[in-house]
């Protein structure tokens, strides 16, 4: 862990009470609830199109509403990677990495006489694993599906599981190599698969800080850039504006790159960040926001113009999970934690912040284009009352987990995608609306 990144999160676990299963959707599907006393962490969530919040937890795929509450759960086969949250794959379908492979699960075929999972990829019975699996990337409007395995490649497949390409890092063309400049020796692809819906494109580094634009259709090289200089370690995230942004968690930076060749705009700096691979969220007018430990959020314009919000007191206040994008797809959702007590300093050119005692977390919308903050709620208040009464009781909650139900809770009103004044969520409880947004602008 790099020296300015602290360990602190803001854990909630609620008390468990007996709870039995039910049945709770259209396919009579049982929800199972963990046994009392036994808290469990659940992965990264996935915010789906159809509003719940998609997350794994042992050999478990959970379905939650927005109140907290499974609306199913279902068996898996093996046991889920809870560091990688579920990826959309199209209507229906979610895929996830689980004892490396790669699942499939198919929501249509629940309830039917058909298995709703299937190993996409993978080893069958008694074969050997393929390797570590970085990550995965769907892209729905090609209908294909890439996995990165270290130490052997990309790998692109049909959404019904035929292998079309795969590559490496290295590709010898006419004599010259491609990638991997320095050594082919301990040289392999190290990220999560990048899609630009927009370039048609998909991007992956290397383990020697090179970055690579891919065609999305073959294993053809866009270009590669090296940016080891900055580091080697890195997110990227797509603009889907012509624009690629590269967070570079060791030194608070932020790159802007033209997708077309990889070449820098402009490039900005954040406050410290909480994670090595701390991912942003770019609005529908272009501005990349990211929230640092030192309690502001840092938005950048398309052209690189700084803007830092901060909806409390940032002398005690980290930011820890990134911001999500609201629905409508210009205000995004921010988690800030208040804590006991917060020292930052620096040395040697690095920022240290050193916090204790996580006291609340209080989650606000925000549009980084006009600076507005629209509302602001703290946790624990209303809504943890209102969580503590549902299934959630029952796992160790984060904020990521939190501010993924508050932004779920939203797409229940479609109201609340709208562009000029986003109009806060409320609390989907089945036949009720509960809200539990404090209305009003805060100045």
């Amino acid at each position: 862990m790099p020296p300015f990144l602290s360990s602190f999160s803001l854990l909630f676990i609620f008390s468990s009470v007996s709870v039995s299963s039910r049945l709770t959707n259209s396919w009579n599907y049982t929800a199972k609830v963990p046994l009392e006393g036994t808290p469990f962490r659940l992965s990264t969530p996935l915010i789906g199109e159809d509003g719940k919040i998609y997350s794994c937890s042992e050999k478990t795929l959970f379905a939650f509403e927005s109140n907290g509450f499974i609306a199913w759960s279902l068996d898996l086969d093996f046991k889920c990677n809870v560091s990688m949250p579920p990826v959309h794959g199209g209507r229906g379908t979610m895929y996830l990495v689980a004892e490396q492979r790669v699942l499939k699960v198919n929501f249509l075929k629940m309830g039917t006489s058909e298995s709703a999972t299937q190993v996409f990829f993978g080893p069958g019975p008694g074969q050997h694993k393929p390797g570590e699996i970085i990550g995965v990337a769907v892209s729905t409007l090609s209908s294909l599906v890439f996995i990165n395995v270290k130490n052997r490649g990309l790998f692109a497949f049909a959404m019904h599981g035929q292998l079309l390409w795969s590559v490496g890092p290295v590709l010898d063309q006419f004599g010259y190599r491609q990638g991997c400049r320095r050594t082919v020796t301990d040289c392999y692809f190290t990220s999560v698969p990048v899609i630009d819906q927009c370039e048609a494109s998909i991007y992956i580094s290397n383990s020697q800080g090179e970055l690579y634009s891919l065609s999305i259709r073959s294993p053809h090289f866009n270009w590669i850039q090296d940016f080891s200089s900055f580091d080697k370690v890195y997110t990227v995230t797509p603009g889907n504006n012509g624009r690629l942004y590269l967070i570079i968690p060791f030194k608070a930076f932020v790159l802007a790159l033209d997708a077309s060749s990889g070449n820098v705009l402009w490039q900005g700096s954040t406050g410290p960040l909480c994670a090595a691979e701390y991912a942003p969220v770019v609005d529908s007018n272009g501005w990349i926001s990211v929230g640092s430990l030192d309690g502001f959020v840092y938005s950048f314009s398309p052209t690189g113009t700084l803007k830092k919000f901060s909806n409390s007191a940032t002398l005690d206040s980290v930011i820890q999970v990134s911001p999500l994008l609201a629905c409508s797809g210009y205000a995004i959702y921010i988690s800030q934690t208040k804590m006991s007590g917060k020292i930052i300093h620096t040395n040697g050119g690095f920022t240290y912040v050193s916090a204790m005692k996580p006291r609340t977390a209080v989650f606000s919308l925000l549009v980084p284009a006009t600076g507005s903050i629209y509302w602001s709620e703290s946790y624990p208040g209303q809504f943890s009352s209102l969580l503590s009464q549902s299934d959630l009781q029952h796992f160790v909650l984060d904020e990521s987990l939190l501010l993924a139900l508050v932004s779920a809770a939203s797409q229940k009103l479609a109201s609340s995608c709208s562009q000029a004044r986003p109009k806060p969520p409320g609390l989907y409880t089945g036949k009720y609306l509960t809200r539990y947004i404090n209305y009003g602008i805060l100045k």
